[in-house]
């Protein structure tokens, strides 16, 4: 394990922190270790009628848009599923009768310690979506097969969204 020696604030964002840490290695020598301290975050596929609902969004960060699957960040103390619920709501304008925990997994420990939480819902009704104030969301369905061929096209680049859709396609074709 690295030991921290110092851990300063670089800047406090509006979800997540960026730190400049000095640590001691296993073999005795220092480094610095720059990361990202963030609260976590969900990420859901949402299927309705054998089609995938994805949003299509700008990705400042990108510089373009994105497709994606439904996601957002948790609030402080905030249950992973109570907030995947409450996202699928604001992000898409659905609801989900039935909900299932895929998995969960780090998204960049390199640089992270963000842990993203990944659900499935189904039996999809519409209710008002209610998007953030800095969100422009498109909400759109797509099939499975056509999905597929985004991701191998590379239409669909979004991590997140590929690791979704392939454990979904791993549970309802074993």
């Amino acid at each position: 394990m690295e030991k921290t020696i110092s851990s300063t604030l670089i800047k406090k964002g509006k979800h997540f922190s960026f730190y400049n840490d000095q640590v001691v290695l296993p073999n005795g020598r220092e480094t610095e270790r720059n990361i990202v301290k963030h609260p976590g975050a969900v990420a859901i596929i949402a299927v309705h009628e054998d089609e995938i609902v994805l949003i299509k969004q700008y990705r400042y960060a990108t510089e373009k848009y994105l497709l994606e699957i439904p996601a957002g960040t948790l609030e402080p103390c905030e249950d992973p599923y109570q907030c995947a619920v409450r996202e699928l709501q604001e992000e898409t304008g659905y609801a989900a009768s039935s909900w299932s925990r895929l998995f969960q997994s780090y998204m960049v420990p390199g640089y992270s310690d963000e842990i993203l939480y990944f659900f499935l819902a189904e039996g999809l009704t519409s209710v008002k979506a209610n998007p953030e104030d800095d969100e422009d969301i498109e909400v759109r369905r797509y099939g499975v097969d056509e999905v597929l061929n985004m991701i191998e096209s590379n239409e669909i680049e979004d991590a997140k969204t590929i690791m979704a859709v392939l454990s979904y396609l791993t549970r309802v074709n074993p």
